[in-house]
Protein backbone atom coordinates (compact mmCIF):
# COMPACT_ATOMS: atom_id res chain seq x y z
CA UNK A 1 0.00 0.00 0.00
CA UNK A 2 1.36 3.53 -1.12
CA UNK A 3 2.08 5.99 1.91
CA UNK A 4 2.35 9.47 2.25
CA UNK A 5 5.19 11.31 3.42
CA UNK A 6 3.07 12.77 6.65
CA UNK A 7 1.99 9.21 7.12
CA UNK A 8 5.64 8.41 7.41
CA UNK A 9 5.97 11.19 9.41
CA UNK A 10 3.79 10.30 11.54
CA UNK A 11 4.82 6.78 12.37
CA UNK A 12 8.36 6.83 12.50
CA UNK A 13 9.02 11.02 12.86
CA UNK A 14 11.95 13.33 11.22
CA UNK A 15 11.18 16.91 10.00
CA UNK A 16 9.20 17.09 6.81
CA UNK A 17 10.00 19.70 4.09
CA UNK A 18 7.74 20.31 1.32
CA UNK A 19 4.61 18.29 -0.10
CA UNK A 20 3.56 16.08 2.95
CA UNK A 21 0.30 15.03 0.33
CA UNK A 22 3.15 13.37 -2.06
CA UNK A 23 2.75 9.88 -2.50
CA UNK A 24 5.18 7.07 -2.49
CA UNK A 25 4.98 3.08 -2.65
CA UNK A 26 8.05 1.92 -2.54
CA UNK A 27 11.94 2.74 -1.46
CA UNK A 28 14.52 2.31 -4.01
CA UNK A 29 18.58 3.76 -5.06
CA UNK A 30 18.92 7.34 -5.84
CA UNK A 31 19.99 6.06 -9.44
CA UNK A 32 17.18 4.33 -10.42
CA UNK A 33 13.98 5.69 -8.21
CA UNK A 34 10.65 6.46 -10.00
CA UNK A 35 8.70 9.76 -9.28
CA UNK A 36 6.70 7.03 -6.72
CA UNK A 37 9.37 5.77 -5.17
CA UNK A 38 11.38 6.90 -2.37
CA UNK A 39 15.14 7.48 -2.22
CA UNK A 40 17.96 7.88 0.73
CA UNK A 41 21.36 9.71 1.60
CA UNK A 42 23.16 8.73 4.04
CA UNK A 43 26.60 9.34 3.34
CA UNK A 44 28.02 13.25 2.40
CA UNK A 45 29.32 11.45 -0.80
CA UNK A 46 26.36 10.17 -2.21
CA UNK A 47 24.59 13.96 -2.52
CA UNK A 48 26.11 14.34 -5.60
CA UNK A 49 23.46 12.03 -6.91
CA UNK A 50 20.84 14.13 -6.05
CA UNK A 51 20.72 15.94 -9.01
CA UNK A 52 19.98 13.40 -11.51
CA UNK A 53 17.57 11.60 -9.38
CA UNK A 54 13.94 10.89 -10.50
CA UNK A 55 12.73 9.76 -7.43
CA UNK A 56 9.78 11.50 -6.07
CA UNK A 57 10.95 12.14 -2.00
CA UNK A 58 14.02 12.00 -0.39
CA UNK A 59 15.24 10.95 3.21
CA UNK A 60 17.92 12.90 3.74
CA UNK A 61 20.29 13.94 7.35
CA UNK A 62 19.47 17.54 8.78
CA UNK A 63 22.84 18.73 7.27
CA UNK A 64 21.66 18.43 3.75
CA UNK A 65 18.33 19.84 4.33
CA UNK A 66 19.32 22.64 1.21
CA UNK A 67 20.77 19.67 -1.03
CA UNK A 68 17.47 19.19 -3.02
CA UNK A 69 14.04 20.83 -3.14
CA UNK A 70 12.08 17.44 -3.92
CA UNK A 71 9.85 16.77 -0.64
CA UNK A 72 11.95 15.45 1.99
CA UNK A 73 12.08 13.72 5.17
CA UNK A 74 15.45 14.75 7.44
CA UNK A 75 16.18 12.39 10.23
CA UNK A 76 19.55 11.67 12.15
CA UNK A 77 19.79 8.03 10.61
CA UNK A 78 18.37 8.10 7.08
CA UNK A 79 19.61 4.44 7.15
CA UNK A 80 17.51 3.92 9.50
CA UNK A 81 14.65 5.49 8.63
CA UNK A 82 14.71 3.83 4.84
CA UNK A 83 14.70 0.23 6.61
CA UNK A 84 11.42 1.01 8.82
CA UNK A 85 10.01 2.50 5.39
CA UNK A 86 10.70 -0.49 3.44
CA UNK A 87 9.32 -2.79 6.11
CA UNK A 88 6.56 -1.47 6.46
CA UNK A 89 5.80 -0.79 2.38
CA UNK A 90 6.66 -3.96 2.33
CA UNK A 91 5.22 -6.27 4.74
CA UNK A 92 6.12 -10.29 4.76
CA UNK A 93 3.24 -11.92 3.18
CA UNK A 94 1.44 -14.06 6.09
CA UNK A 95 0.32 -17.68 5.69
CA UNK A 96 -3.58 -18.70 6.73
CA UNK A 97 -3.06 -20.34 10.19
CA UNK A 98 -3.56 -24.05 10.75
CA UNK A 99 -1.89 -27.68 9.94
CA UNK A 100 -1.11 -28.05 6.25
CA UNK A 101 -2.86 -31.78 5.47
CA UNK A 102 0.56 -33.14 4.17
CA UNK A 103 1.89 -32.11 7.29
CA UNK A 104 2.62 -34.30 10.15
CA UNK A 105 2.59 -33.75 13.99
CA UNK A 106 3.49 -36.29 16.37
CA UNK A 107 0.57 -36.50 19.56
CA UNK A 108 1.53 -34.47 22.07
CA UNK A 109 2.91 -31.75 20.25
CA UNK A 110 1.52 -28.32 20.85
CA UNK A 111 0.79 -26.37 17.71
CA UNK A 112 -1.05 -22.93 18.60
CA UNK A 113 -4.41 -22.05 16.91
CA UNK A 114 -3.34 -19.11 15.19
CA UNK A 115 0.19 -20.42 13.92
CA UNK A 116 0.98 -22.11 10.12
CA UNK A 117 2.25 -25.26 9.84
CA UNK A 118 3.74 -25.56 6.33
CA UNK A 119 3.27 -28.77 3.54
CA UNK A 120 5.92 -31.75 3.94
CA UNK A 121 6.65 -30.61 8.17
CA UNK A 122 6.92 -32.81 10.70
CA UNK A 123 6.90 -31.42 14.26
CA UNK A 124 7.78 -34.34 17.04
CA UNK A 125 6.17 -35.23 19.95
CA UNK A 126 6.17 -32.75 22.78
CA UNK A 127 7.00 -29.97 20.57
CA UNK A 128 5.63 -26.45 20.91
CA UNK A 129 4.92 -24.01 18.24
CA UNK A 130 4.17 -20.38 19.47
CA UNK A 131 1.33 -17.73 18.62
CA UNK A 132 1.22 -16.76 14.86
CA UNK A 133 4.20 -18.70 14.36
CA UNK A 134 5.30 -19.96 10.45
CA UNK A 135 7.12 -23.09 10.17
CA UNK A 136 7.80 -23.50 6.67
CA UNK A 137 6.90 -26.16 4.17
CA UNK A 138 9.58 -29.17 4.81
CA UNK A 139 10.92 -28.04 8.19
CA UNK A 140 11.68 -30.72 10.89
CA UNK A 141 11.08 -29.89 14.57
CA UNK A 142 12.73 -32.43 16.78
CA UNK A 143 10.92 -33.76 19.84
CA UNK A 144 10.42 -31.41 22.41
CA UNK A 145 11.60 -28.66 20.21
CA UNK A 146 10.65 -25.35 21.76
CA UNK A 147 9.17 -22.07 19.33
CA UNK A 148 8.20 -19.07 20.44
CA UNK A 149 5.87 -16.05 19.12
CA UNK A 150 5.76 -14.18 15.77
CA UNK A 151 8.79 -16.51 14.75
CA UNK A 152 9.16 -17.24 10.73
CA UNK A 153 10.56 -20.73 10.04
CA UNK A 154 11.70 -20.59 5.78
CA UNK A 155 11.43 -23.91 4.27
CA UNK A 156 13.94 -26.95 5.36
CA UNK A 157 15.14 -25.68 8.76
CA UNK A 158 15.67 -28.69 11.25
CA UNK A 159 15.60 -27.97 14.85
CA UNK A 160 17.26 -31.11 16.28
CA UNK A 161 15.25 -32.87 19.65
CA UNK A 162 15.40 -30.24 22.97
CA UNK A 163 16.40 -26.69 21.34
CA UNK A 164 14.63 -23.81 22.05
CA UNK A 165 14.24 -20.45 20.07
CA UNK A 166 12.74 -16.97 21.25
CA UNK A 167 9.89 -15.07 20.13
CA UNK A 168 9.85 -12.83 16.87
CA UNK A 169 13.02 -15.50 15.61
CA UNK A 170 13.78 -15.46 11.66
CA UNK A 171 15.65 -18.70 10.46
CA UNK A 172 16.29 -18.80 6.58
CA UNK A 173 16.59 -22.00 4.43
CA UNK A 174 18.69 -25.30 5.66
CA UNK A 175 19.44 -23.66 9.07
CA UNK A 176 20.36 -26.62 11.01
CA UNK A 177 19.72 -26.13 14.66
CA UNK A 178 20.94 -28.62 17.58
CA UNK A 179 23.37 -30.86 15.52
CA UNK A 180 25.67 -33.09 17.05
CA UNK A 181 29.32 -31.03 18.66
CA UNK A 182 32.66 -32.46 16.88
CA UNK A 183 33.52 -34.02 20.24
CA UNK A 184 35.53 -37.34 19.58
CA UNK A 185 38.18 -39.00 22.08
CA UNK A 186 41.07 -40.55 20.68
CA UNK A 187 41.43 -44.71 20.95
CA UNK A 188 44.25 -46.13 19.86
CA UNK A 189 43.66 -44.64 16.49
CA UNK A 190 39.99 -44.63 16.56
CA UNK A 191 37.57 -42.40 17.56
CA UNK A 192 34.87 -42.61 19.69
CA UNK A 193 31.84 -40.51 19.19
CA UNK A 194 31.47 -38.28 22.30
CA UNK A 195 27.64 -37.51 23.40
CA UNK A 196 26.45 -34.45 22.75
CA UNK A 197 23.84 -33.79 25.61
CA UNK A 198 23.43 -30.09 25.72
CA UNK A 199 21.18 -28.12 23.93
CA UNK A 200 20.97 -24.91 21.70
CA UNK A 201 18.98 -22.13 23.48
CA UNK A 202 18.29 -19.11 21.24
CA UNK A 203 17.10 -15.79 22.33
CA UNK A 204 14.64 -13.53 21.59
CA UNK A 205 14.63 -11.30 18.14
CA UNK A 206 17.54 -13.77 16.96
CA UNK A 207 17.70 -13.66 12.85
CA UNK A 208 20.01 -16.63 11.46
CA UNK A 209 20.67 -16.80 7.32
CA UNK A 210 20.47 -20.10 5.21
CA UNK A 211 22.09 -22.71 5.84
CA UNK A 212 23.64 -22.03 8.90
CA UNK A 213 24.60 -24.47 11.49
CA UNK A 214 24.47 -24.42 15.25
CA UNK A 215 25.58 -26.84 17.24
CA UNK A 216 24.23 -28.60 20.20
CA UNK A 217 26.53 -28.47 23.62
CA UNK A 218 28.42 -30.95 24.49
CA UNK A 219 27.50 -30.52 28.26
CA UNK A 220 26.45 -27.45 28.70
CA UNK A 221 23.99 -25.73 26.53
CA UNK A 222 25.37 -23.42 23.19
CA UNK A 223 23.51 -20.14 23.63
CA UNK A 224 22.79 -17.55 21.06
CA UNK A 225 21.57 -14.28 22.82
CA UNK A 226 18.16 -11.79 22.11
CA UNK A 227 18.84 -9.76 18.77
CA UNK A 228 21.80 -11.73 17.57
CA UNK A 229 22.19 -11.23 13.92
CA UNK A 230 23.42 -14.38 11.72
CA UNK A 231 24.83 -14.28 8.23
CA UNK A 232 24.52 -16.97 5.83
CA UNK A 233 26.63 -19.82 5.92
CA UNK A 234 28.16 -19.64 9.56
CA UNK A 235 29.46 -22.52 11.92
CA UNK A 236 29.19 -22.03 15.30
CA UNK A 237 30.27 -24.95 17.41
CA UNK A 238 28.56 -26.63 20.79
CA UNK A 239 29.34 -24.84 23.87
CA UNK A 240 29.56 -21.05 22.26
CA UNK A 241 28.05 -18.46 23.82
CA UNK A 242 27.16 -15.44 21.45
CA UNK A 243 25.90 -12.17 23.85
CA UNK A 244 23.47 -10.08 22.87
CA UNK A 245 22.85 -8.11 19.51
CA UNK A 246 26.49 -8.78 18.49
CA UNK A 247 26.46 -9.33 14.66
CA UNK A 248 28.38 -11.60 12.08
CA UNK A 249 28.79 -12.16 8.10
CA UNK A 250 29.41 -14.59 6.37
CA UNK A 251 31.16 -17.65 6.24
CA UNK A 252 32.51 -17.11 9.88
CA UNK A 253 33.81 -20.53 12.03
CA UNK A 254 33.47 -20.17 15.43
CA UNK A 255 34.95 -23.08 17.07
CA UNK A 256 33.72 -25.00 20.39
CA UNK A 257 33.31 -23.15 23.81
CA UNK A 258 34.29 -19.71 22.45
CA UNK A 259 32.36 -16.81 24.23
CA UNK A 260 31.48 -13.61 22.24
CA UNK A 261 30.70 -10.97 23.97
CA UNK A 262 27.53 -8.29 23.17
CA UNK A 263 26.86 -5.97 20.44
CA UNK A 264 30.32 -7.20 19.22
CA UNK A 265 31.11 -7.46 14.67
CA UNK A 266 32.44 -10.19 13.54
CA UNK A 267 33.49 -9.44 9.29
CA UNK A 268 32.65 -12.43 6.67
CA UNK A 269 34.93 -15.67 6.93
CA UNK A 270 36.86 -14.67 9.95
CA UNK A 271 37.74 -17.84 12.18
CA UNK A 272 37.84 -17.74 16.00
CA UNK A 273 39.33 -20.83 17.74
CA UNK A 274 37.86 -22.42 20.61
CA UNK A 275 37.85 -21.79 24.30
CA UNK A 276 38.60 -18.00 24.42
CA UNK A 277 36.73 -14.78 25.30
CA UNK A 278 36.03 -11.68 23.19
CA UNK A 279 35.13 -8.32 25.02
CA UNK A 280 31.70 -6.51 24.65
CA UNK A 281 31.77 -4.53 21.76
CA UNK A 282 34.68 -6.24 19.83
CA UNK A 283 35.22 -5.45 16.23
CA UNK A 284 37.14 -7.84 14.45
CA UNK A 285 37.48 -7.36 10.12
CA UNK A 286 36.99 -9.73 7.82
CA UNK A 287 39.06 -13.12 6.74
CA UNK A 288 40.38 -12.42 10.23
CA UNK A 289 42.09 -15.17 12.08
CA UNK A 290 41.55 -15.02 16.46
CA UNK A 291 43.76 -17.55 17.68
CA UNK A 292 43.42 -16.09 21.43
CA UNK A 293 41.13 -14.07 24.04
CA UNK A 294 40.62 -10.20 23.23
CA UNK A 295 39.67 -8.85 27.07
CA UNK A 296 39.73 -4.99 25.51
CA UNK A 297 37.40 -4.18 23.03
CA UNK A 298 38.53 -2.86 20.02
CA UNK A 299 39.06 -3.45 15.81
CA UNK A 300 41.29 -6.66 15.54
CA UNK A 301 42.53 -7.12 11.81
CA UNK A 302 45.17 -10.08 10.66
CA UNK A 303 44.24 -10.38 6.71
CA UNK A 304 46.59 -9.51 3.99
CA UNK A 305 45.92 -7.66 0.97
CA UNK A 306 46.51 -9.98 -2.03
CA UNK A 307 49.00 -9.44 -4.29
CA UNK A 308 50.52 -10.71 -7.67
CA UNK A 309 51.65 -14.61 -7.05
CA UNK A 310 55.01 -14.14 -7.75
CA UNK A 311 54.87 -10.98 -5.34
CA UNK A 312 53.31 -12.82 -2.63
CA UNK A 313 55.60 -16.01 -2.59
CA UNK A 314 59.09 -13.34 -2.72
CA UNK A 315 56.66 -12.22 1.01
CA UNK A 316 56.13 -15.37 1.72
CA UNK A 317 59.45 -16.45 1.87
CA UNK A 318 60.65 -12.95 3.89
CA UNK A 319 57.75 -14.11 6.82
CA UNK A 320 59.06 -17.40 6.82
CA UNK A 321 62.76 -15.69 7.71
CA UNK A 322 61.42 -13.38 10.38
CA UNK A 323 62.76 -14.62 13.16
CA UNK A 324 65.98 -14.95 12.26
CA UNK A 325 65.54 -10.89 10.87
CA UNK A 326 65.00 -10.27 14.32
CA UNK A 327 67.94 -12.18 15.72
CA UNK A 328 70.53 -10.39 13.56
CA UNK A 329 68.85 -7.11 14.18
CA UNK A 330 69.18 -7.86 18.23
CA UNK A 331 72.47 -8.88 17.30
CA UNK A 332 73.24 -5.74 15.60
CA UNK A 333 72.12 -3.67 18.08
CA UNK A 334 73.92 -5.22 20.47
CA UNK A 335 77.18 -4.54 18.56
CA UNK A 336 76.47 -1.01 17.69
CA UNK A 337 75.83 -0.17 21.56
CA UNK A 338 79.19 -1.35 21.83
CA UNK A 339 81.07 0.06 19.74
CA UNK A 340 79.46 3.19 21.37
CA UNK A 341 80.32 2.46 24.53
CA UNK A 342 84.15 2.05 23.40
CA UNK A 343 83.55 5.51 21.73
Amino acid sequence: MPATLAELVARFGGELLGDGHTRVNQVAPLDRALPDQIGFVAQQKYLSQLAHTRAGALILPPEARDASSLPRILTSNPYLYFARVSAWLNPVPTPPAGVHPAASVADGAQIAVDACIGAGAVIGAGAQVGARSVIGANCVLGEGVKIGEDCLLHANVTVYHGCEIGDRAILHAGCVIGADGFGFAPDDGRWEKIPQIGRVLIGHDVEIGANTTIDRGALEDTVIEEGVKLDNQIQIAHNVVIGAHTAIAACTGIAGSARIGRHCTIGGAAMIFGHIEIADGTRISTNTLITKSLPKAGTYTSALPFSEHETWQKNAVHMRNLDKLVKRVKALERKIGELENKS
